[in-house]
C-alpha cells in the first residue's frame, strides 16, 4: 500500500466530512447571523434566544437531508471495501 493511495482515501474520507459537516453548519450559521442581528437591532440579549433557532434550523436540515447524507456515508463504505484489494496488494 504505497502513501500515495493512503493519501487519496483520507483525501476523500476529508472530502466527504467536509460536505456532510457543510450541509449541516452552514444553515445554522445563517440562522445565527440573522438573530444575532435581531438581536442587535432590539438589544435583547437572551442566550436562547441564539441556541433555540440554530437547534431548530439543524435538526429540520437533519430530517430533510439525512437520508441523503446516510446514503453518501454508505456509498463511500462500500467503494471503501470494494477497493479493499487493490489497496492491500
Amino acid at each position: 500500500m504505497s502513501p500515495e493511495l493512503i493519501v487519496a482515501v483520507f483525501q476523500q474520507a476529508l472530502e466527504l466530512l467536509v460536505v456532510m459537516v457543510s450541509v449541516l453548519l452552514l444553515p445554522a450559521l445563517g440562522v445565527g447571523l440573522l438573530v444575532s442581528m435581531f438581536q442587535a437591532a432590539t438589544q435583547i440579549n437572551e442566550m436562547t434566544l441564539s441556541f433555540i433557532p440554530k437547534l431548530l434550523i439543524t435538526l429540520a436540515v437533519l430530517a430533510l437531508a439525512g437520508r441523503w447524507l446516510a446514503q453518501m456515508l454508505a456509498d463511500y463504505t462500500v467503494r471503501l471495501f470494494e477497493a479493499i484489494p487493490t489497496l492491500i496488494g
